[in-house]
């Protein structure tokens, strides 16, 4: 009976030739382990390399790499001592033992060999410091004494080095051949010797130094009895020339100009704010101070330059009066009369008044009740002082006086400008106090700037919505647009302050009409700022084109031809219509071109009828010159031409003519030049041409074919660069994948050695408790035991 065939053991296949090697059977997969990756549909030719897949083993195989590598890096990530086989030809295969042997020994002999060489100390080598050899040295011969000199330091006698350090050579040395019945010496008696001996050597040595000293001494005065009679003057030339100096080289030259150049000196530091504002206060102090004693007379250093008189009785005890109590005498209707002195009252009355300048105002009465009755120099004084005494480091609450102050300047500002006729210069001073608070506090100033407009706006529309129409504001509203312009950036796409600003100068050019010629200088003033407003940001403004038209249509007269049609507030015909029209020969040839002032803004002056043909000549003039600006300013826009024909037609029909004074026409002549010099900046549209249909071709048509999966449309390159990218992302993301699992492998690491360590360590307490218990056991048994008997 045969053996049975092991299970598992290979068979061949039958019709195999007898030495043919017999393939290894893939084991059976366990049917719950293995996935099966479905596909969509069926690909002719299509090879895939996944369809079946173990997840199982792919992830032992990955715990068991792990096991191998990460977690060895692990637990040796706080190990540095790493043992290296530095062993000659240890891992070389083209070395043979013998050889191996061969190299090592003759390495070990020639370190051996070099450390002797280093270290041979032998007699005929003769090692020396500092010129003396170290044998000598060795020997300690000196002692080191720390009383003596710097050249005797460091000497050991060789009776100190033996009595020390000879091993009981004191007792070997007092026993002489020649004393051998005396009593043998002590050490503390032998000691005792030495250093008397050591003090005798010492002494003597100070002693010598000292004559030393007192025959260099009496050396150098004897040098200098006899130096004057050794000198003697330089032998003269005989042929009569003079002795030639040498001639310093370029080195001692530049040493010498080294030695008088300028030094730099040191500065002071920079000094803060704070610090700033407290001196400049108290210089204000000082000053108001010197004014005062000035206004009364009195001199600063009268009493320094005066000797202070002393009195025959003067009992010299240093007894002096604090105030002098005493008072003049004199007669009134024949009675005697004390005049009480009125020089400290005036004193602080004006003491009293400079406070009252230098204290912040609590509205706006104070501060006109400050500032009225002064000069425009005596006002901005004023301003100042409060300002520099209540600068915000000086205390508290001085940030909001000062933002209190703020608001009311731009009050008296606008009373200032209402008032008739209107302080414009005193305005014009107090703009730089404006502008230097609005920079310190510019959200407060921007809130109080928005609070007058504001107020302005819903005036206007209040009269809009009572009347159906609106007139110009006063000149305070005017100069407030003004200010904001001069505080606050104009070239901001959007402005908390000055977008309000230009919708409410818009608004008062297109709903404010024309009636009377303060309302056309009211308006050429609302332009002229609308221009500053925009002249960095070139914003064009269509109401500011718009009023210039109009004001260029109220120059001239009525009449069927005047070409474009007029827009609100403007009418063609009317009573208005013709407002800036002068049709007086003799105040045209008088009128002479000057600044239109502001004063005829503000409604309350009378004016006669030639005042009133020049105002209106000095608007048509301001107008021309806005007009120019206005060119030079939108000459670059697209539609510049469309915007300005109607002004071009207007100054080529009815202004350029002879009625005019000449240098109006030279005004209307320049903005015709200027528009004329501006380019056309635009393509007019034109319908492209379309292509003529091709007749129909029997050329057959040759199209690529297109391979499945790949982009097409690029070049090769392209395709190359996006297979890379495509494989640097799969790339990355696989290496994403492994870090995060590699992170998770070490959590369930270090996870397992916290259990481990918290279940060792519950197994010790659990012991100890153990233990204890025991011992607790013992212990009352042993009582017990005690307590029966």
């Amino acid at each position: 009976m045969g053996k049975a065939r092991a299970i598992g053991a290979r068979t061949k296949p039958p019709g195999a030739p007898a030495g043919a090697r017999v393939p290894r059977t893939r084991p059976n997969l366990n049917p719950f382990e293995v996935k099966v990756n479905r596909q969509k549909f069926q690909v002719l030719g299509r090879k895939m390399r996944h369809d079946v897949g173990m997840p199982g083993v792919s992830r032992a195989r990955a715990i068991q790499k792990r096991n191998q590598t990460l977690l060895r890096e692990y637990r040796e990530r706080d190990k540095s001592s790493v043992f290296r086989d530095r062993r000659l030809g240890e891992y070389s295969r083209s070395v043979s033992p013998e050889e191996k042997m061969a190299r090592r020994f003759a390495l070990e002999q020639q370190r051996q060999h070099e450390k002797k060489s280093i270290y041979n100390l032998n007699e005929e080598e003769e090692l020396t410091h500092y010129g003396q050899s170290l044998a000598d040295i060795e020997k300690h011969h000196d002692i080191v004494d720390s009383d003596s000199d710097a050249e005797d330091r460091g000497a050991l006698s060789a009776e100190l080095t033996a009595a020390h350090f000879g091993g009981g050579g004191l007792q070997q040395t007092s026993q002489q051949p020649g004393q051998e019945g005396e009593r043998p010496r002590s050490r503390k008696e032998l000691i005792e010797e030495l250093i008397a001996k050591s003090k005798q050597e010492k002494r003597e040595r100070q002693a010598q130094r000292e004559d030393t000293l007192e025959l260099t001494e009496k050396l150098d005065r004897d040098w200098r009895e006899i130096q004057a009679l050794l000198a003697r003057k330089a032998p003269q030339l005989r042929d009569g020339g003079r002795q030639e100096r040498p001639q310093p080289d370029a080195y001692d030259v530049t040493v010498r100009e080294l030695g008088f150049e300028m030094k730099a000196q040191p500065s002071n530091r920079m000094k803060t704010e704070e610090e700033l504002a407290k001196e400049e206060q108290a210089r204000l102090q000082r000053l108001e101070a010197e004014r005062v004693r000035r206004m009364l007379g009195q001199d600063a250093g009268e009493d320094a330059r005066k000797p202070t008189h002393v009195s025959a009785d003067d009992l010299q005890d240093g007894f002096v009066l604090d105030k002098d109590d005493r008072r003049l005498l004199s007669y009134r209707d024949g009675r005697m009369a004390v005049q009480e002195e009125l020089s400290g009252e005036a004193s602080d009355g004006v003491n009293a008044e400079a406070e009252g300048e230098d204290a912040a105002p609590e509205s706006s009465e104070d501060l006109k009740s400050l500032l009225s009755g002064k000069s425009a120099e005596q006002q901005l004084l004023v301003v100042e002082r409060i300002q520099k005494c209540h600068h915000p480091s000086l205390a508290a609450g001085n940030k909001a006086k000062l933002e209190k102050l703020f608001g009311f300047l731009l009050e008296y500002v606008g009373d200032l400008a209402a008032d008739d006729p209107p302080d414009l210069r005193v305005v014009d001073k107090l703009v730089v106090q404006l502008y230097g608070l609005c920079q310190m506090f510019p959200d407060s100033a921007s809130e109080s700037v928005r609070f007058v407009l504001r107020d302005a706006m819903h005036e206007m529309e209040g009269a809009i919505e009572a009347k159906g129409r609106a007139a110009f504001p006063g000149l305070d509203v005017l100069v407030y647009l003004k200010i904001a312009g001069m505080l606050f950036p104009t070239s901001d796409f959007w402005h908390p302050v000055v977008t309000p600003a230009l919708v409410c100068m818009s608004q008062l050019l297109t709903k404010c009409p024309m009636l009377s010629l303060h309302d056309a200088v009211k308006g050429l003033f609302v332009c002229c700022t609308l221009l500053d407003y925009v002249a960095l940001s070139r914003r064009f403004v269509p109401e500011l084109i718009n009023f210039l038209l109009g004001i260029l249509y109220m120059a001239t007269p009525n009449g069927p031809g005047r070409g474009h049609a007029l827009v609100h507030p403007f009418r063609p015909l009317g009573r208005n219509s013709e407002l800036l029209l002068v049709s007086s020969e003799d105040d045209t040839a008088t009128w002479q071109r000057r600044s239109l002032s502001l004063r005829w803004a503000s409604g309350q002056t009378a004016q006669t009828g030639t005042e009133a043909n020049h105002t209106r000549l000095s608007c048509l003039a301001v107008c021309l010159a806005l007009v120019r600006r206005c060119v030079l300013l939108y000459g670059t826009l697209p539609a510049f031409h469309e915007i300005s024909r109607p002004l071009r037609a207007l100054l080529t029909q009815h202004l350029a003519d002879h009625r005019h004074p000449p240098e109006l026409q030279e005004l209307c002549q320049s903005a015709l030049a200027d528009m004329e010099a501006q380019e056309r900046r635009y393509q007019p549209l034109i319908c492209e041409k379309s292509k003529p249909v091709p007749l129909k071709l029997f050329t057959p048509r040759l199209v690529k074919v297109l391979e499945f999966g790949k982009k097409q449309g690029s070049s090769k390159e392209e395709q190359e660069r996006k297979r890379l990218v495509h494989k640097h992302r799969r790339e990355f993301k696989g290496a994403v994948r492994e870090i995060r699992k590699d992170n998770q492998f070490l959590a369930r690491m270090q996870l397992s050695e916290i259990l481990e360590r918290d279940a060792e360590r519950k197994r010790k307490v659990k012991q100890l408790f153990n233990s204890l218990a025991e011992q607790e056991g013992e212990w009352k048994a042993l009582k017990r035991k005690k307590f029966k008997k």
